[in-house]
């Protein structure tokens, strides 16, 4: 008798401004998954319809099972694989509703992503661990605050963006005190909370890791180079207009380092799956963290596919190990 291989949904899109980079990630993951191995189905989230496709058809998803049906067969997935870049993937929601329903899933779990979705808050707490990090304030859209009172608490030149986000999406780099109040205004226009952080300046190096058995497996660097603009914006990112050379143009020695702290991040948080932690080198030759992303994209133009391709892997291999680490079959 044939057995069915498990069903793996594909879980993109939400709620956010990064629905359409989601949707890009989730199309690499399904044309790289083995499906010797597995079915993937691509589930497709908005806050009005959850719904999945199958072959040329979308379906409904029945949230109270996490299900569909096709005629009067009810079909359940074994297994979620997580690429949602925002809300409700990145913070820990679908998380919780995939353990009420026991379904594993590729990502931290509750904690790690509501925690790693705050910038301000994970920042915080990875420098109780003696990880360097920016000076930076967390302003908040329903409490009063003074922009005069802000920039002599954290002196321009800033970055001002939406402390629960990403992709770069209303963010601004902030040198002179007339632009400040505009920045704050823009990054409220897209999450309730915003960050304002101290401008760091350096070498900008992004650092891959996936974790299979609770063993972090640190990747090549990525070297960030703007090619237009004056940082890695929206832009820069989905447009090309940036350089990025994997592996990073630094040291042996701090290579090994960064990667060394990457997996550390990665056991503090108890990140699960892929996950990549921003740098900028300073003057000191000394790394300061910037943020971490445990959703990070997997477009043809994001960094980790080109990463894990500059360690002589396949994404396949990857996402494999990946899915079989929850479902047990290793």
């Amino acid at each position: 008798m044939k057995t069915q291989k498990p069903r793996i949904a594909i879980v993109a899109g939400g709620y956010s401004g990064e629905r359409e980079v989601s949707l890009r990630s989730a199309a690499t993951i399904i044309k790289d998954i083995d499906r010797t191995l597995f079915s993937p189905y691509l589930v497709r989230l908005s806050r009005d319809l959850w719904e999945v496709q199958v072959e040329d058809t979308w379906l409904p998803i029945d949230r109270n099972h996490f299900s569909f049906s096709m005629g009067d067969k009810e079909c359940r997935f074994d297994y979620a694989f997580i690429t949602i870049h925002g809300t409700p993937g990145e913070n820990g929601l679908l998380q919780g509703y995939f353990d009420m329903l026991e379904i594993p899933y590729n990502t931290g779990g509750v904690l790690c992503e509501s925690l790693t979705f705050d910038k301000f808050t994970c920042n915080h707490y990875l420098s109780a661990f003696g990880i360097r990090i920016a000076a930076s304030e967390r302003l908040f859209s329903d409490i009063p605050y003074q922009v005069e009172e802000v920039a002599k608490r954290i002196p321009l030149p800033v970055f001002v963006k939406p402390n629960a986000g990403g992709s770069s999406i209303a963010t601004t780099k902030v040198t002179s005190m007339d632009q400040l109040a505009v920045a704050i205004q823009k990054a409220f226009e897209e999450a309730p909370e915003v960050l304002v952080e101290r401008l760091i300046e350096g070498t900008e190096v992004t650092s891959g890791c996936y974790i299979v058995n609770n063993t972090p497996h640190p990747l090549p660097l990525t070297e960030v180079v703007i090619k237009k603009g004056e940082f890695f914006d929206f832009d820069a990112k989905y447009h090309g207009n940036s350089d990025e050379i994997t592996p990073a143009r630094i040291s042996e020695k701090l290579t090994q380092e960064l990667q060394e702290l990457t997996s550390r991040i990665a056991l503090l948080l108890h990140a699960q799956g892929i996950i990549r932690v921003d740098y900028i080198i300073e003057a000191d030759g000394k790394p300061t963290l910037l943020e971490v992303n445990t959703t990070p994209g997997m477009t043809e133009a994001s960094f980790i596919p080109q990463e894990i391709r500059a360690a002589g892997l396949e994404l396949s291999h990857i996402f494999t190990a990946i899915i079989n680490d929850k479902l047990h079959l290793l």
